[in-house]
């Protein structure tokens, strides 16, 4: 697969995770696939790193491709190398993106995401604004009706109400109303917790597109 398709999988994705959002079970699937196919672009930028530079490594990853230019002396694979590690962290310093990078890591090491859970917040965001979790029972991570979390959603309704729109009062920002509220999926990985999982795969698109074009274009710079 190459970078273009893979990224088109990621988008493909994040439009699922919305449609089915949230439903922890599809949300998990969904948001399986965008982690794998984020993996894949990050593979076919080396890939193309091996290719370009001529380096020639069979299993590719950056710590192969890195020993292999260390071997050739290949001091322009390693310019881009050293670029690439800091663009890279550069552009995973904001909140959203470091939490998707977070994610990625740990998928690849335990082959599953982190539990899902239901939130509401309020449509329009704000700095600050609290979310509250939707205690409510799965058969198998799915939810058991419509009508059940909406229940429960309206139940809870009074006091997220009113401690958002305290924040908000103090704030000058504007208030609150109920059909202003909406359930999302949110997941926690270590310090970044309660986390909208849409929004963050939404956020992390341009981030990932920005990664790629720029490394192609180090690449074409490095080896003319």
């Amino acid at each position: 697969m190459n970078v273009e398709e893979a990224i088109i999988k990621c988008e493909i994705a994040l439009k699922q995770i919305k449609q089915y959002e949230p439903e922890p079970y599809y949300v998990s699937y969904f948001f399986d696939q965008y982690i794998m196919s984020l993996n894949n672009i990050i593979e076919g930028i080396f890939e193309e790193v091996n290719r370009d530079f001529g380096l020639f490594v069979e299993q590719i990853s950056e710590e192969k491709i890195y020993d292999k230019a260390k071997i050739k002396n290949d001091e322009n694979a390693i310019k881009f190398l050293e670029w690439y590690s800091e663009k890279y962290i550069e552009e995973h310093k904001n909140p959203y993106p470091g939490f998707i990078n977070k994610i990625h890591s740990f998928r690849n090491k335990f082959e599953r995401l982190p539990e899902i859970k239901i939130m509401i917040r309020a449509s329009d965001r704000y700095k600050d604004d609290i979310n509250q979790e939707i205690k409510i029972n799965l058969n198998n991570q799915k939810l058991r009706s419509q009508d059940e979390l909406n229940i429960e959603i309206r139940r809870q309704l009074p006091i997220f109400l009113e401690v958002i729109n305290h924040k908000r009062h103090e704030q000058n920002e504007p208030k609150v109303e109920e059909k202003q509220i909406v359930a999302s999926a949110f997941t926690s990985i270590e310090n970044y917790q309660d986390m909208e999982i849409a929004y963050s795969a939404e956020i992390y698109i341009p981030v990932m597109k920005r990664l790629v074009e720029e490394s192609r274009k180090k690449i074409q710079e490095l080896i003319r």
